[in-house]
């Protein structure tokens, strides 16, 4: 029996990267998990098999994020399937590359629409689903950087590291903790195109002070504890999850 046995968790974007690696990391220590994707059934549903094949429980639940009604949508689906949740992981995201002086109007409100937004109303609708002594976990982004490439994005994560300090102190009194995890340079699937160029790599690897680039279940270990009993005395913190990334700037 995993230590999460019992109980039932939802990943949002969990069809790939870093939340497939958190959907199967939950469902191998024993919890149920729903699969949240947008628009990629077929990803979703090999994470699904995925982890069955393991031994595990899962299903998929589709809702498009940054659209008006997308945290009701998404909680609906969920109903339809489970009852309840103890574990609750935003990690669906979405990146616009491009700097302040590039980023327009409507670019800047969709990174705040699907990074922020979404992120606070998912919590708002799903608090009396939540039980007791559960777990919230926001993964963000390493907010102590500056990353001028993805100005509008970054704000955007940023925004729900704060969020997550919030939530630590109002949800207290239940028992439910809220940290973030902010990710450094990870290898995957959205990554792995740019990390294809040996000057990019090399790159990244350099900023660690492991020297190599993170992998999606580095990440996922993290928030497996988080999510885990043995986090109960943890709460209101964010996670640097970088390999390190920021130790050369203080």
């Amino acid at each position: 029996m995993g230590v999460l046995a019992g109980r039932t968790a939802l990943v949002t974007g969990a069809s790939r990267g870093i939340g497939r690696a958190v959907a199967e990391r939950l469902a191998r220590d024993g919890a149920r998990v729903a699969v949240h994707y947008g628009s990629n059934e077929a990803a979703a549903k090999e994470t699904v098999t995925a982890i069955e094949a393991e031994g595990g429980s899962a299903f998929a639940i589709r809702a498009e994020l940054g659209v008006p009604g997308d945290a009701e949508t998404l909680w609906q689906a969920f109903d339809r399937q489970a009852q309840g949740v103890d574990i609750l992981v935003n990690n669906a995201g979405m990146a616009i590359f491009a700097t302040i002086g590039e980023t327009d109007e409507d670019a800047y409100d969709r990174a705040q629409a699907v990074n922020a937004k979404a992120p606070f109303f998912i919590v708002k609708h799903g608090l009396r689903r939540l039980r007791d002594d559960g777990r919230i976990i926001n993964v963000t982004a390493a907010t102590d950087a500056a990353i001028a490439p993805i100005a509008a994005t970054h704000m955007a994560k940023g925004a729900v590291t704060t969020l997550t300090r919030s939530l630590a102190a109002e949800l207290a009194p239940r028992g439910i903790t809220a940290n973030s995890v902010g990710p450094g340079f990870i290898d995957t699937d959205l990554t792995s195109g740019a990390l294809a160029d040996p000057g990019i790599r090399a790159h990244a690897e350099a900023v660690s002070v492991f020297g190599r680039v993170g992998t999606t279940s580095d990440v996922a270990d993290v928030v497996g504890f988080l999510a885990s009993p043995d986090s109960r005395w943890i709460t209101g913190q964010h996670i640097d999850a970088t390999g390190g990334s920021l130790l050369s700037l203080h």
